[in-house]
């Protein structure tokens, strides 16, 4: 089969002027190599398309595909990561991953707890900023956690989101909300372990394909997983293997995160990240349907090497995920 493969080049970016942090999402040519490396392995042949203004190009010159592995990111708004797969749509032609609905939905912190709270998914309280008056709505005390409401990568996460009192919180959203153009989502700071839970496939065939834990070291930002903390993991967080069989807490936060996968109607695969409070119940944190892939150090093929299963295989699985559903 022809796939197509649509993406953010951060490279691209970065040499129009954006910066490092705002880039941050973007993927690395060596993921597209990896990814197309892998899809070839499985025995198909892949054509580069690039981002969503090569996409239109390309399919207003009449170029179709009887597949797209879509992983772009997508430029401006809470709904960017739609963008692309609203094209495809428009145009008919399939994809891998999330339909425009659920990326639209899932990128929005906010929108996203309030699906998976009435859907019965263990998540803690919260509240949207966009101004002061919002505080109104506030059900919990300090300490809180603050951070934007449609960012990934740990952008806008640091020592600085956990407020450990009431009369900081207003100052520390409004700055967030004015650096990144966007609300801010409030919770409460959960003290407890964290995970990141990988799954493959859609609906009721969705799996678990591995969790890992993520510890932080001592010369770690303290507290957060934060941009950082991401960015230098390699000498500030250990991702160590779950063993859900031995460890009801692991196994509660996979529970947990297939239980908010379907929920959703995430669809392929992507992870699912989850946090303890004090007394280690494990709650929905927030869900990437558009998963990073590249090969060496995104959490996605990290875990599911953990698990035993290969960069290849991590991506058949997905794209069987796919195929599965166009046939329908």
């Amino acid at each position: 089969m022809l796939i197509g493969l649509t993406y953010d080049l951060r490279s691209d970016y970065l040499a129009q002027g954006m910066s490092l942090e705002d880039t941050a999402e973007f993927d690395k040519e060596e993921t597209i190599a990896g990814i197309e490396g892998a899809l070839r392995e499985l025995g198909h042949q892949t054509d580069r398309i690039g981002h969503a203004r090569a996409l239109i190009r390309r399919l207003e010159a009449g170029d179709r595909w009887p597949l797209v592995f879509n992983i772009c990111e997508g430029l401006q708004g809470v709904a960017r990561e739609a963008q692309v797969p609203a094209l495809l749509d428009l145009y008919g032609v399939p994809y891998v991953f999330s339909d425009p609905l659920v990326l639209a939905l899932t990128l929005h912190k906010g929108l996203t707890k309030r699906v998976v709270r009435d859907a019965g998914v263990p998540t803690s309280d919260f509240v949207v900023y966009e101004t002061a008056d919002d505080l109104a709505d506030l059900r919990f005390g300090a300490p809180f956690f603050v951070k934007p409401v449609a960012e990934g990568t740990g952008k806008g996460c640091s020592a600085r989101s956990i407020v450990q009192h009431s009369d900081r919180l207003a100052a520390t959203c409004d700055a967030l909300v004015a650096r990144f153009r966007q609300p801010a989502l409030i919770e409460p700071y959960l003290c407890g372990r964290e995970f990141t839970v990988g799954v493959t496939g859609t609906g009721r065939q969705a799996r678990v394909v591995g969790s890992m834990e993520i510890v932080l070291l001592a010369n770690a930002e303290t507290g957060v997983y934060s941009y950082e903390n991401k960015g230098h993991y390699e000498d500030r967080v250990v991702y160590p293997a779950t063993d859900p069989a031995n460890d009801p807490v692991a196994a509660q936060a996979e529970r947990v995160a297939l239980d908010a996968w379907r929920a959703l109607g995430c669809r392929d695969g992507g992870r699912v990240d989850i946090r303890c409070d004090g007394q280690q119940n494990a709650l929905f944190l927030e869900v990437n349907p558009l998963a990073g892939l590249n090969p060496v150090d995104s959490d996605l093929p990290i875990l599911a090497r953990q698990a035993g299963v290969s960069y290849t295989e991590l991506l058949g699985r997905i794209l069987a995920s796919a195929i599965a559903r166009v046939r329908a």
